[in-house]
């Protein structure tokens, strides 16, 4: 029965032939209690529950919009329940666990991304209970959509950015006591660009840190780098991978490489691939394609598990979260 359960959700999908590095395909949920979904982010609690969350309600934007979350204990996800909600519409919920085994979890509310405050809850008890605050002094968001970097100091590297209505830019809103105090880089662009970069996503490369973003008006996703621990960033300049203003994301594997997954196109939220660098991003080679047929499959989120599982959860067609499971051993 469940074999037959997965072969449907992949003719769903679009995806009618399994590529041999995927371990599971399923959605988060089945019947959902909202019209729209969006934004998803996981982590692993410290007994390897998965925990997923994501905007949802009637429409991005709308007033309804709260911020949703479950739980994978052993095989069978948890029903969707909402663990954050505010007086305006909430957005792009971002989950993290902090070697401790706290779990912060950093979302905006706003009527739309230019007036954005920001939020985050704790948990202490792997996801059962959440404690608010303290919430995020102004002009501080935290991560704008993709997870933290965590430096061996314990200071969190958080990709945050701005949509104003003439430029879009990327900074790094950085705190050193999980969440407690803030302090922000300097402003990451891309030159002679109207507008511009938003939503980095993170990762290390030798004595580097680099950063891959969704753009604006440019058609490709772009990259900057910082030798500072992130204080300080050069101008970011465009790789030569497609992007059609939609969100990316990319994580340090434990075997060196990094992967990233994201819409290889300049118009449409689809394809969704998979890529791997050895060189920190200077070429990547494509792996997988999670999503090849018409649709929206956007937003992906991407963890590696402590058994070596890379976990990828998006955005399918606005109403559901699909979450894939990849052997990374099986990616050469």
């Amino acid at each position: 029965m469940k074999k037959i359960l997965s072969l449907f959700v992949f003719f769903l999908s679009g995806v009618y032939a399994l590529h041999p590095a995927i371990v599971l395909e399923e959605f988060v949920f089945t019947k959902p209690p909202f019209a729209s979904c969006h934004a998803s982010t996981l982590t692993e609690a410290q007994k390897g529950e998965i925990l997923c969350s994501w905007f949802a309600g009637t429409e991005e934007g709308a007033d309804d919009v709260k911020i949703w979350m479950a739980k994978k204990s052993k095989k069978e996800w948890s029903l969707p329940s909402i663990v954050a909600e505010e007086a305006r519409p909430c957005w792009n919920p971002v989950l993290y666990t902090m070697p401790s085994g706290e779990i912060l979890l950093f979302y905006k509310a706003g009527g739309h991304p230019q007036i954005w405050s920001g939020f985050i809850k704790r948990s202490l008890d792997g996801g059962h209970t959440w404690l608010s605050g303290p919430d995020l002094p102004a002009g501080v968001i935290g991560p704008a959509k993709n997870r933290p970097l965590l430096l061996d100091d314990g200071t969190l590297l958080c990709g945050s950015s701005t949509e104003s209505w003439k430029r879009w830019g990327c900074w790094i809103d950085i705190t050193s006591d999980r969440g407690n105090t803030w302090q922000k880089s300097s402003p990451i662009n891309v030159d002679d660009q109207l507008f511009g970069i938003i939503q980095p996503a993170l990762v290390f490369f030798k004595d580097k840190i680099k950063l891959f973003a969704r753009s604006h008006q440019i058609g490709y996703i772009c990259t900057a780098e910082s030798n500072d621990a992130g204080l300080t960033w050069s101008s970011a300049t465009p790789t030569d991978l497609p992007n059609p203003n939609s969100s990316v994301d990319a994580i340090n594997l434990s075997d060196g490489r990094i992967l990233l997954v994201y819409n290889h196109s300049k118009e449409n939220r689809y394809p969704l691939n998979v890529a791997l660098s050895c060189d920190g991003g200077k070429s990547w080679d494509m792996k997988v394609v999670l999503e090849s047929e018409p649709g929206e499959f956007s937003y992906p989120c991407v963890i590696e598990t402590k058994d070596k599982l890379v976990h990828i959860s998006y955005t399918w067609n606005r109403t559901n979260i699909k979450h894939v499971v990849l052997d990374i051993a099986k990616l050469q």
